[in-house]
């Protein structure tokens, strides 16, 4: 499968997951492409949560709705170990805890590209709500 992911990606997701795991002074251990993003350590190297970061390219102020693919929000519920989703904004981040949000489902994505399989596709929106937190760049 063709990855898109660029070298700015993933600088964006790096500083994302250090940011969110600098909150609580944990770790974090990066999983293979075909699965989700992160396992998430404690202080203490306990496993308290598995993380998918998702780019957002666009100020906190203007993240709203946050978009994840249906099919990796289902990923990430399938570890049942606390999934968090975490948006990689410009000047920040946005995280929640997904059992505790609430999204609308929907066709969506991308413009599609060539040889890309999942441009459109069935996607999940976030409004801002009480599970959705953010933290801005230091």
């Amino acid at each position: 499968m063709k990855t898109f992911e660029t070298e700015q990606d993933r600088k964006r997701e790096q500083k994302a997951i250090e940011t969110f795991v600098k909150m609580f002074g944990g770790s974090f251990q990066k999983l293979g492409q075909q699965d989700v993003d992160y396992r998430i350590f404690d202080k203490d190297k306990n496993l308290i949560a598995y993380a998918e970061v998702k780019g957002r390219i666009r100020p906190l102020r203007d993240a709203y709705p946050l978009p994840v693919a249906l099919a990796k929000l289902s990923k990430l519920i399938e570890k049942r170990h606390n999934p968090v989703l975490i948006w990689a904004c410009e000047d920040g981040i946005i995280y929640g805890k997904v059992f505790s949000l609430v999204g609308e489902v929907k066709l969506g994505g991308r413009p599609p590209r060539e040889e890309a399989v999942n441009d459109i596709e069935m996607m999940v929106y976030f409004e801002r709500q009480k599970g959705l937190k953010y933290v801005r760049f230091s």
